[in-house]
């Protein structure tokens, strides 16, 4: 168990703003039309009822990161609870959600920098792999993330949504939430949460910063907690708001961009310029961030010996292998892959990965708040069931595949550690 530090430089001000920063800084421009196309006028419950496991997770999060008093998220909970197999596996499957996540981000960024100037589906394509490009080379720079630069990113950021549902709540008019469309019944609310779960999984890459928090054990808990409290209210403003200025059908048929549309609708050109900068920092911030995060765990876990020694290698403290591949990784996913089935995906994942923070964390909340973990174990169970039934139906090929990842991370992953194992001890003698 590590030690708390409690000299770190992030303050609860940074602390809040990284946390929200997060979960917003993809999530909403890229889930918006994909909720509204599956729960219609009923999107902006949707993004509660996500919001209530993701709230309930954070709030377990931040148990066991104040238990340990360490780095390191899920992989490090299952590890001092000497479930090493089951980490290893779990880190394999967040990699994995981290490379689907930063693939939706490359593609948002791609589609709404392109809307701007009506570029083609090339010329998406082309600024994905920029992005891409452009962070992977600062990463392997050692140039990662300024703190300060990322809190004025989020102010920005936050500033230009909460403008645009401000506006949109002006313009009152509930006809919009279904016009173009067949209207939806309430019970379509879960089945969008469960497309879109991923729009809050970013407050957890701070628990992976835990030595830099100033007084982590005082301030964490209400801080990430409010942060996610204010994702929620940000996010069910939105869904409201942009689709009563933009129409629903509108924000269907351009989900790859709807924030855009719906500030172009009511603003024309100085809209649209306004939310595409917000956009494009906000996904480029939100890559660069997981991209750093994810690449230090994979070293983090290959010390462990539950990655293979490739992960391991570092030059100037830099994790170089794993930032190119898992860069490259996500570069593809980005360029061939449909911006629904990347983030249903990455959804699917995010559930699983909370469901087993929460059930660990039921062991040291104290009693008579271990309804909040039951809360999130749940409704996460519930919707993750409707999510592979909606998968099971829409998307039967990427389901396929991601099963069948997961099934060879599960019975193959040991097998090949104990190769890497057995080489190692080879090399040794």
């Amino acid at each position: 168990m590590g030690k708390n530090n409690s000299s770190g430089s992030l303050g609860w001000p940074a602390v809040w703003a990284l946390a929200a920063g997060g979960m917003v800084g993809g999530g909403i421009y890229t889930a918006l039309g994909v909720v509204v196309a599956v729960s219609g006028q009923w999107a902006w419950l949707s993004f509660v009822i996500s919001g209530i496991i993701a709230a309930s997770s954070a709030y377990s999060y931040v148990v066991l990161a104040n238990h340990y008093k360490e780095s390191g998220g899920a992989f490090t909970f299952l590890r001092e609870i000497n479930k090493e197999g089951i980490a290893g596996s779990l880190s394999w499957l967040l990699l994995m959600g981290y490379v689907l996540t930063m693939a939706v981000y490359a593609f948002a960024f791609g589609h709404y920098l392109s809307f701007s100037f009506n570029g083609s589906p090339m010329i998406s394509r082309l600024c994905a792999v920029g992005i891409m490009a452009a962070l992977i080379s600062l990463n392997l720079a050692g140039v990662t993330k300024t703190k300060k630069v990322e809190i004025a990113i989020v102010s920005l950021n936050l500033i230009a949504l909460i403008g645009l549902a401000v506006i949109g709540f002006l313009h009152w008019d509930t006809v919009k939430l279904v016009s173009g469309i067949e209207p939806r019944a309430w019970w379509s609310a879960p089945i969008g949460a469960a497309s879109i779960f991923m729009a809050y999984e970013g407050f957890q890459l701070l628990t992976y910063e835990y030595d830099e928090i100033k007084n982590p054990k005082k301030i964490l808990k209400p801080t990430i907690m409010l942060a996610v409290f204010f994702v929620i209210l940000i996010y069910a403003a939105v869904a409201i708001g942009a689709v009563m200025l933009a129409g629903a059908l509108a924000i269907i048929s351009q989900k790859q961009v709807s924030l855009s549309v719906a500030a172009q609708s009511v603003l024309g050109t100085p809209g649209l310029v306004i939310m595409t900068l917000a956009a494009v920092f906000a996904t480029a911030a939100a890559i660069n961030s997981t991209l750093f995060s994810s690449s230090n765990l994979s070293k983090r876990v290959a010390d462990d010996n539950e990655l293979p020694p490739f992960f391991k290698k570092t030059h100037n403290n830099v994790p170089y292998r794993a930032i190119i591949l898992l860069g490259i990784m996500s570069t593809v996913l980005a360029v061939i892959g449909k911006l629904s089935s990347l983030v249903e995906a990455a959804s699917m994942i995010f559930l699983i990965t909370f469901g087993i923070v929460n059930i660990i964390a039921l062991r040291y909340i104290k009693k008579g708040w271990k309804w909040i973990a039951w809360l999130g174990i749940s409704i996460g169970a519930v919707v993750l069931i409707v999510l592979l039934l909606r998968l099971m139906t829409v998307a039967p090929i990427q389901l396929g595949i991601l099963l069948f990842l997961a099934f060879l991370i599960i019975l193959g992953r040991p097998a090949l550690m104990k190769r890497f194992s057995s080489k190692k001890s080879k090399n040794d003698n």
